[in-house]
């Protein structure tokens, strides 16, 4: 279990997963739906969005449940379980109970402004629910890595690093997935949050992150050998729901496609991310924070920009820009600077 080497690529992923949520969630927007889940609407749509973002929407939050549970088992090497959970409380918990007091309350007053309703306190977890989600992970999961990590050379942990060292780990990954999707039957695959599937997803992505970088090299080799067919395969499963379905596949489908989108990042980010850079030192740290702050500028960008007279797409590009240039802004001039606010966006006290 040699997990204490800086894993590159996997701070890598995380951040440009983080950059995919927050460009699809611009995306909702443009869409002829945007209102009904709570985003100020443009009037005139970009339907053609739509199907980048359903193929992104398969993948984006199980990807991050994963490099959570990565994280996780990273962490562990050189913390107890009581040194675990006060880390997790400070990085995840503070930062989640801070934003739905303080950061979603302006974004919804914002929404509420352009629609004319009545200004009003509302206290919801918004974007930020995963972040619940994944301390309850930790909480209900860490006393079996704790186990795992003491017993790393039994017969589980054996068995365990036999499996995922081949393409049958990867199978059998995916067939679990497959029969949570069967048993709970959601009403879309990508419906996560603050639902039951949403909440087993997750949970799942997280323990299986978690095994994969504890059962080591062998892991990391299959998806890079097999990155190629990964990828293929689910460029493929994608058309085939794209031209079958019109997107409304089975969920169990939508399972199987998820895994290999998500198998595929994997192998082609050990393969070419796996090396630091002073980019990544900075958006490694930045990320979080922008994440938190991003639907406050998104909403702001869309509140002066959707009213403007000017083309759908160049609207697009503007709302994008100001969203990802407010958010690093904010984190650049006074969130990093200021100690007080440091902890409650998840970064260390200076």
């Amino acid at each position: 279990m040699k997990t204490t080497e800086r894993r590159f690529d996997i701070d890598w992923l995380r951040v440009i997963a983080i950059g995919f949520l927050i460009i699809y969630h611009v995306g909702f927007v443009f869409l002829p739906w945007g209102v009904f889940i709570g985003f100020i609407q443009n009037g005139e749509s970009i339907n053609s969005l739509w199907n980048p973002m359903s193929m992104l929407n398969i993948w984006r939050i199980p990807l991050l449940f994963f490099v959570s549970g990565m994280g996780v088992c990273f962490a562990i090497q050189k913390r107890s379980w009581k040194q675990l959970i006060l880390e997790r409380t400070r990085r995840i918990l503070v930062p989640f109970l801070f934003g739905i007091l303080c950061i979603v309350p302006l974004h919804l007053l914002v929404w509420q402004k352009y629609y004319q309703q009545d200004l009003t306190y509302s206290l919801q977890p918004s974007h930020l629910w995963f972040l619940a989600n994944i301390f309850i992970y930790v909480l209900v999961l860490s006393p079996l890595f704790f186990i795992l990590k003491k017993n790393e050379q039994g017969k589980v942990s054996t068995w365990l690093k036999k499996l995922f060292g081949t393409p049958l780990g990867l199978l059998s990954m995916t067939a679990i997935f497959v029969v949570e999707a069967i048993m709970v039957k959601p009403e879309t695959y990508e419906t996560y949050a603050m639902s039951l599937h949403g909440f087993l997803l997750g949970m799942l992505a997280f323990l299986f992150g978690f095994i994969i970088v504890y059962v080591g090299e062998a892991f990391w080799q299959t998806v890079k050998k097999w990155r190629w067919l990964l990828l293929l395969l689910a460029a493929a499963l994608f058309t085939f729901r794209l031209i079958e379905f019109e997107l409304l596949a089975p969920n169990y489908l939508k399972a199987i496609e998820s895994n290999l989108w998500i198998f595929a990042f994997l192998g082609f980010g050990y393969k070419y991310l796996n090396h630091p850079s002073k980019a990544l030192g900075y958006l490694s740290q930045a990320v979080y924070p922008v994440y938190i702050l991003h639907m406050i500028f998104l909403y702001v960008g869309s509140y002066l920009i959707v009213p403007l007279e000017i083309s759908a797409l160049v609207k697009l590009f503007l709302v994008m820009a100001f969203t990802f240039i407010g958010s690093f802004a904010c984190y650049e001039l006074i969130v990093r600077r200021i100690p007080f606010l440091r902890p409650v966006f998840g970064l260390k006290s200076i």
